[in-house]
């Protein structure tokens, strides 16, 4: 109980919030790298596997080969990554990390998508003249949605936990909380760092379930009906 009450007395202090070592300061390090990682690994993965998917061949291998990532931990990618000449350019190897990390369930959710329409729908589309693309865009892509939102909403909730780790390499974010926290022996501090992550991965889960319905094409087209 002391830890909870420390950590929730730290977090009401007006001082902890401000400056370049304050919550305000280290969550928008944290949003930086969460939301460009996401991003690059959305135009890595999304294209690719809906692609793969819109023709069937090639996915098992590509989703096969993202999945090796998982088994590698971030951490120490990060720390490799940092070894090499790219820890000479700042933040790029906690991008990369974060972006290797981020692919596998965006490839994985978004081919499956694509892959589980149902047949008997495309092949009618198909029957009715539509073109490749249009199958794509009005018939494959609505039906794959819900997955491929499943894809991103994982990707971005795993990015944003893991965002944290950018700290043991000395770069920026929430983590930093956490680690001058051990590094003073603050427990308080360490909790209250550990309760910013957990909320604002949480707060990004929810936002994107809230975007994803607003956004989802077959409910567009149900309310036009």
């Amino acid at each position: 109980m002391n830890a909870i009450s420390g950590a929730l007395e730290w977090l009401t202090t007006g001082a902890n919030w401000q400056g370049e070592k304050g919550v305000w300061h280290r969550l928008a390090e944290h949003l930086y790298f969460s939301g460009v990682c996401l991003a690059v690994a959305c135009l890595i993965a999304l294209p690719l596997a809906l692609w793969l998917g819109h023709i069937g061949r090639g996915g098992a291998l590509a989703i096969n080969i993202s999945n090796v990532g998982r088994a590698v931990p971030t951490l120490a990618v990060l720390v490799l990554l940092t070894l090499t000449p790219l820890g000479q350019h700042g933040d790029l190897p906690t991008l990369i990390a974060l972006v290797l990390f981020a692919v596998p369930p965006l490839l994985t959710n978004a081919y499956i998508g694509m892959r589980e329409v149902d047949r008997s729908v495309v092949e009618a589309a198909r029957g009715m003249g539509m073109s490749g693309g249009q199958l794509f865009l009005k018939v494959e892509l609505p039906l794959a949605y819900p997955m491929v939102m499943t894809g991103l909403r994982s990707s971005a909730v795993q990015v944003v936990a893991t965002a944290a780790l950018a700290a043991m390499a000395g770069e920026g974010g929430l983590g930093r909380i956490v680690t001058y926290g051990f590094a003073v022996q603050n427990t308080a501090q360490v909790v209250a760092g550990a309760v910013l992550v957990a909320g604002l991965a949480l707060l990004v889960e929810l936002v994107l379930v809230l975007v994803g319905r607003w956004c989802d094409p077959m409910r567009r087209r149900t309310a036009t009906v």
